[in-house]
């Protein structure tokens, strides 16, 4: 068994190209939701979206919820118990609430993109429509200590604050707010996609095209690739780290370099 993140060489500043990525081409990591309490009572992590990945949440302990909201649906809540499973699509602000001792495991479509900044925190507008007030509320002065735990609670009331006023839009049937928190987001993430589309393009489109390349081959009568089969292993490159749903447990087998925002 090879211990490690099973990376291939690459180029310095070039996204890792996996040669053994873990099924699909997804992230993973383990979060304990925060306890501390927000402007509404409710205690929890910071309201977000992801702009072109999909997140499942698996359920190992505890219990909670996950408020989302959608133009589609307007505001839900599902319940979060040991053995659940949730998921949510592209553009669902989603909210996880602790209930007691709420702990999940972390599916991320697309590894390496939520690490490169494929999530956007519910900020108050007047902080959205400023990318360099935004950059500064979303940043964290480093991995640990009592200021880092300080300041992510501070960004954490800021993303409830514009939360609670997105959902109250649209429990009164107004979408605009919502709408325009998407437009936002995708201008605060827009210098950052073609850099996303070469991890992308590195990491779970190939995974798939070598998936193609196997079926490929099996059709012919070719086994060939059985051949080179390994076995691989590794533990999380940072725990207990602040991110936005609670303290997270990160494994870095994309090859990429984890910001203090993470999931």
């Amino acid at each position: 068994m090879v211990t490690g993140t099973g990376r291939a060489p690459t180029d310095e500043g070039s996204p890792a190209v996996l040669d053994a990525p873990l099924p699909g081409g997804i992230g993973l990591s383990h979060i304990s939701a925060y306890p501390w309490q927000a402007a509404d009572g409710v205690c929890g992590g910071s309201p977000h979206i992801h702009l072109a990945c999909t997140e499942a949440y698996v359920v190992t302990q505890g219990e909670g919820s996950v408020q989302t909201l959608t133009l589609e649906d307007g505001f839900t809540e599902a319940p979060l118990t040991p053995g659940s499973l949730a998921w949510f699509t592209p553009g669902t602000v989603h909210r996880m609430v602790n209930g007691s001792g709420l702990r999940v495991t972390v599916l991320m479509q697309n590894s390496g993109l939520p690490e490169a900044g494929d999530a956007v925190f519910t900020f108050p507008p007047h902080l959205l429509n400023d990318p360099d007030a935004y950059a500064a509320a979303a940043a964290l002065p480093a991995p640990e200590g009592p200021e880092t735990e300080g300041t992510a609670r501070r960004r954490r009331d800021l993303a409830v604050e514009g939360y609670l006023r997105l959902r109250a839009a649209l429990a009164d049937g107004d979408t605009g707010p919502l709408r325009a928190f998407h437009r936002a987001a995708a201008d605060i993430v827009a210098d950052k996609v073609a850099a996303w589309r070469e991890r992308w393009q590195h990491g779970a489109l190939a995974a798939a095209e070598r998936t193609g390349e196997q079926l490929d081959a099996l059709e012919k009568g070719d086994h060939s690739h059985l051949a080179a089969a390994r076995a691989y292993a590794a533990g999380p490159t940072r725990r207990d780290g602040y991110g936005m749903c609670g303290r997270r447990d990160e494994y870095a087998l994309a090859g990429t370099t984890l910001p203090y925002y993470g999931e």
